[in-house]
């Protein structure tokens, strides 16, 4: 049931209306892993500078995180620095300093080779392609990426979605990696490109679903207080992917009810800054919320 992480651990520097945060724990890795934590043992691959101590690391210990694949270098951790507006759904990079993860070349431990499950972060598509060819025969392989490696390497990328079974992006990235405008028929186009699951977040308009059973539609979570959306894709994916693990079985009810877990966990994950709510949160807190989400969506028919 274990799941193998590939992505950045890093910090971050997040300015919302609401406060600023300087170089707190962020990274692709870091949310997805401790979302994942709550379903299924984790295995992470990252790399970090000499600049992360025992405090960043903190986040991971007496959790179901194996860590000795955290890769550490000379030099500083992967910076990136962002603000928000109150339209929380855009964000301007202010900077991004890549630093150690500049030189990132993931090495897959002997005892992680066997995950049954994969999420390959947000890195270069020729970096996904080496970590599938150091693992063996997983019966999951989730994919995240963005429009700068869509653009920048889009033949590479392609052949990664050969082999990918879950591909999560959102609405403007499916559009560009499609060149459809319609986000259907884009993701008949992205489906067709190897993954048959498509999972689009759209932030506080919730997630859709495409898959071989036709499509599924969630919410996001009316919440009050939103104070920072970072990491809230990746918690999601930890939420999703995690959900899928635990339930060892990826039929369309399963997966529909990872889609509302990974919903739940990203609904915590944008009250707080960092990984502070995820740090705080439990079990029962996610369960009840799980529940608050039917009730949500649950109608009777005609």
């Amino acid at each position: 049931m274990s799941i193998l992480v590939v992505g950045s651990v890093a910090f971050d520097t997040v300015e919302t209306p609401f406060g600023k945060a300087e170089k707190v724990l962020g990274g692709s890795a870091s949310f997805f892993s401790v979302a994942a934590s709550f379903f299924a043992p984790v295995s992470l691959v990252g790399v970090v500078g000499d600049d992360f101590g025992e405090k960043e690391l903190a986040a991971f210990r007496g959790r179901d995180i194996d860590v000795s694949g955290l890769e550490r270098m000379d030099g500083k951790t992967f910076h990136w620095r962002g603000k928000y507006s109150y339209d929380l759904n855009a964000r301007e990079t202010v900077c991004t300093d890549l630093n150690v993860f500049e030189f990132f070349k993931p090495k897959i431990p002997a005892a992680y080779r066997e995950s049954r499950h994969v999420f390959l972060g947000n890195i270069d598509p020729v970096l996904q392609l080496d970590v599938l060819a150091q693992v063996e025969k997983p019966e999951i392989v989730a994919c995240d990426t963005m429009n700068f490696w869509i653009s920048g390497k889009p033949e590479e990328l392609r052949k990664t979605l050969e082999r990918v079974d879950v591909l999560l992006i959102n609405d403007a990235e499916a559009r560009q990696l499609s060149g459809e405008w319609n986000v259907v028929k884009a993701a008949r186009a992205i489906r067709a490109m190897g993954p048959r699951t498509l999972v689009l977040k759209k932030g506080e308009h919730g997630v859709l679903m495409f898959s071989d059973a036709g499509s599924f539609a969630a919410p996001a979570y009316p919440l009050e207080d939103v104070f920072d959306p970072t990491g809230a894709g990746d918690t999601f994916a930890g939420g999703f992917l995690g959900y899928l693990a635990g339930a060892g079985d990826v039929d369309e009810p399963t997966l529909r009810k990872a889609v509302i877990m990974g919903s739940t966990l990203a609904s915590f994950c944008v009250e707080a800054f960092s990984l502070d709510r995820l740090l705080r949160l439990t079990r029962p807190e996610i369960d009840d919320r799980f529940r608050l989400f039917k009730r949500l969506t649950h109608f009777e028919t005609l």
